[in-house]
Parts: structure tokens; sequence; C-alpha cells
């Protein structure tokens, strides 16, 4: 009886409260793979592989990625797909970037009162959907140009989510406390709970901040191509091909420059027409109540919350010039923010603090079991093929397929993976005399371009996506993986099929 009981209870908890017909599916995943991998071969059980992991991505919002794809994971490095050192040593390259996500995140949330206070001005007073959604994306893509995509994702998930907490507390009842130790109420608080008078708006305000925060994360990908910083494969790409901040620039304007104006245009379009479920606009109930929010804060506002908005008004301005100049690693200058802020801001209790490492730290994990995805991706050479026949073409067709199986490769992996695969192996080519300088030039801009455009089509290529998907905001404001998928749709089609033509034309 005991053991039965035992059972039950492990089948119930089984991945939480994910469907019965996903937790059989992950444990048919688990059998077969070792069958395939010792039967048909390790590179039919890698593609496999990382096709499961794709699968527990899109079901981010029945049970987060961490629990089915670590299961996976582990499984790899068991039947051998892959080995712990292997995944060690893809996890330490990436260093600088979970560094990046453990302080730099915690740091925006202690800023997180004057990012609140500045977008609601903004929101409040654009009244131009379209307006708004073009700004979002257009101050998205300058960040991203010179700080860092997450950083940037991290400061428009702190924003949205307050937003959404403000109004939702007023949807379900509650009054709207300010205290800081309350910053989670809005998840605690249930939809049941919502008044059937607010219900309507709030799924319309979802759809609102759903927009605008996926035209904020294609902001990114747009600014994030175009210079060295943007991302984190640009620095590699322009350290292998020693280029400086300027030249790289240069070299990538003729693709970049058009796909920037494309996808701004696309924005206005997609907003103008309300095509993929964008142009939902902020009901008046909504606006209403973010607007007496204002009103009662200013009128409110004590001396001792006016020194919090100038300390972290202050702080701020050491972050941007701590980015901009490269001072340090963008984790370190995260750290560096965390301590000035809770340091000016009187918060000095460790519970208080532990809060701002909430968000971040689930991904954190959720990436490095990710990095075992790409560990047996390398481990097989899965890429290989798709390489070595690439390298056969000649003349502005190899160009263009560069660019074409950079960004189909990056859609399923990793666009830093796929960009260090692919210049390592050119640069090879270049050292051995295959080929000329200036053809390298030309395939170094094609790989950059090729895995930072088309990889928004999908959150496993743009780690911003990733993040965004997997954040909290995400469930709140029914942020899915196919969803996710549908509003990339029309950016994904322009900004690709831009960047493809200009890689063709632009680049002899």
């Amino acid at each position: 009886m005991a053991s039965g009981s035992m059972r039950r209870a492990f089948a119930e908890n089984f991945l939480g409260n994910s469907p019965d017909w996903y937790k059989l599916t992950i444990i048919a995943f688990l059998v077969i793979n070792p069958f395939v991998a010792f039967t048909l071969g390790g590179t039919i059980a890698g593609w496999l592989l990382v096709g499961e992991f794709i699968f527990t991505l899109a079901m981010a919002l029945k049970c987060y990625p961490l629990q089915p794809g670590g299961l996976l994971a582990i499984e790899a490095v068991v039947i051998g797909l892959t080995s712990a050192e292997s995944v060690y040593h893809h996890t330490e390259a990436a260093f600088p970037v979970i560094l990046l996500l453990i302080f730099m995140v915690a740091g925006i949330y202690f800023l997180k009162e004057l990012l609140l206070f500045t977008f609601t001005k903004i929101l409040l007073g654009i009244r131009s959907k379209i307006l708004l959604s073009l700004m979002f994306c257009f101050v998205a893509a300058v960040l991203s140009a010179f700080l860092d995509a997450l950083t940037v994702t991290a400061v428009v998930i702190t924003v949205a989510s307050g937003f959404y907490g403000v109004f939702h507390k007023v949807a379900s009842g509650k009054r709207v406390d300010h205290d800081q130790d309350h910053d989670h109420d809005h998840d605690q608080a249930s939809d049941d709970q919502v008044h059937e008078l607010h219900r309507a708006d709030l799924e319309h305000f979802r759809g609102f901040l759903r927009n605008l925060v996926m035209h904020a994360a294609v902001g990114t990908a747009l600014g994030g191509v175009m210079t060295l910083v943007g991302e984190p494969q640009n620095l590699l790409i322009a350290t292998v091909s020693d280029w400086d901040f300027l030249e790289f620039f240069v070299r990538m304007s003729p693709v970049s420059v058009p796909v920037f104006v494309v996808g701004l245009a696309t924005c206005a379009l997609v907003e103008r027409f309300s095509l993929f479920s964008y142009g939902e606009r902020m009901p008046e109930a909504v606006r209403e109540v973010l607007t007496e929010y204002d009103r009662r804060r200013s009128s409110r506002r004590t001396r001792s919350e006016k020194a919090v908005l100038v300390a972290q008004a202050l702080v701020t301005i050491v972050l941007v010039i701590g980015l901009g100049f490269h001072l340090a690693q963008v984790g370190i200058i995260g750290l560096m923010i965390i301590v000035l802020a809770t340091a000016f801001t009187g918060v000095i209790e460790e519970r208080r603090i532990g809060h701002a490492f909430e968000e971040a730290l689930p991904f954190t994990a959720l990436l490095v079991v990710f990095f075992a995805i790409v560990a047996v991706i390398a481990d097989h050479q899965l890429f290989s093929p798709v390489i070595g026949w690439v390298l056969l073409l000649e003349g502005s067709l190899q160009t263009a397929m560069f660019y074409i199986a950079n960004g189909v490769l990056s859609m399923i992996s990793d666009n830093v993976f796929v960009a260090t695969i692919y210049i390592t192996e050119v640069k090879e080519a270049l050292d051995a005399g295959q080929i000329s300088r200036d053809v390298y030039d030309m395939l170094a801009v094609a790989i950059n371009t090729g895995t930072n455009i088309p990889s928004v089509a999908t959150p496993n290529g743009q780690a911003a996506f990733l993040f965004l998907l997997t954040s909290a905001l995400a469930p709140l404001i029914r942020l899915s993986y196919m969803r996710m998928v549908l509003l990339a749709l029309p950016y994904t089609i322009t900004m690709t099929l831009t960047g493809f033509a200009a890689v063709f034309l632009l680049l002899h």
C-alpha cells in the first residue's frame, strides 16, 4: 500500500501541474533516446535531442523548461552523447553572460521605481499606439547597440511587470500598496479574484503589453547586429577579424541599416493594420487606473521617495557610463549597481535584496542546461555538413547561402554557438589560403548578420527572446512560445528577406 501511494504521489507531482500528455511525452523522450543512440548512432540521437529540447521550450507555460530540459541534458551525459567536461567547457566560455544574468538583471530590479516613474509618464503621455510602439522598438535598438540585449530586455520586463501589477491589483479589488516588501502581490492574486467588470479590460491590457514587449525584443535584435558590443558573437567575430568599433559598424551597415529601416516600417504596419494579433489598444479603464495611480503617487510622494528617485537616477548615469565605455564586464558592472542602488536607497535587509535574484536565477540554470544541448551539437559536429557544403559555393551565392545557413541554424540552436563554429571554419580557410581576405570579410559580415537577423524567428536563437519567454512576466501576459513565434513572424519575414537581398546585392 505504501509503495502504491508513493508511486501515485510521484506520478501526481512529476513535472508539477503540466498536462498528463506532456508528462508522458517527456517520459517517452527519456526512453527513446538511449535506444536511438545505441542502435542508430549519436548523430541521429543528437538531432532528436535538439528537437526534444525545442519542444520543452515550446511548452514553457505548461512546465518551466528547466525540469524537462534538464532531464534530457542529464540523459545526454549518461548515455554518452556528450560529457560533463564538454558541458563545463561551453558553460565556462559563456561565463560573462552568466555573470550578466545574475548581477545585471538584479541591478535593474533596484532601479524599478525610477523606470516605472519614467515609463508611466511616457505611456500616459503618448496616446498613439503606433508612435508608442515605434518608440519602444527604436529605444530598445539604440540601447542594444551600445549596451546588452539582455540588460535592455530586463528593463522592459521590469516596466511591463510594474504596469501589469498596478492594474491587476485594482482589477482584483486590492489596494495598490507601494511598499517594496509587497512587490510580488500581483503574482499571488489569481485571475479568479479579478472582478467581472475588469476581466475584458485585463485581457486587452495583456495584449497591449505583449505587443510592446515584442516590439522592444525585436528592437534589441535590430540594434544588436550593428555594433561590436551589440551581441556576444559580434565581439567574437570582430576579434577574429581584427576589426575595431568603427570598422565593424561600417562593414555591417550595408545590411544592418536597411534591415533597421524595414524593421521600424514593419512595426508601424502591423500596428496600423492590426496584423498578427498586433494593434491592441490600452483600454480606457486601464488608462484611468494608471493615470489615477500616477496622480496619487505624485501627490503623496514623500521627501524620502523623491530622494530614492534621485539616487536611482544617479546610479543609472553610472550604469550608462560604465556600459558605454566598457569599464568592466557587464556582470561586474551589474554587481556595482546592486551595491550602489541598495546602499543609497536604504535597502539593507537580506530578504529584500534576495527578491532581486528571483527573476534571473531560474533562467541562468536553464541557460546552463542549454549549453549541455550545445555541447551535444559540438561533440557530434551536427552542423559540419552544412558548413562544408556552403564552403564549396562561390561568389555572391556563397555569401548569401552563408547568411541563410547561419540564420536557419540559429533559429534552432544558439546564435553565439553558430557564429563561433562558422567564423572558426572560415578563419581556418583563410589561413590555409583557400579564400582571399576580401572573401573572408564578406563571409564574416554574412555570418554576423545571419546569426542576428533571422534568429528572431524563435526564442531559441535570441537569448533576449528566451529570457523574455521564461520570465515571470510571460505567463502574466499569456506570452507562450507559439504566440511569440507568431508575433515575431512579420519581422522574421521582412527582416530576413531584406538582409538576404542586401547580402546578395551589396556584398561584393
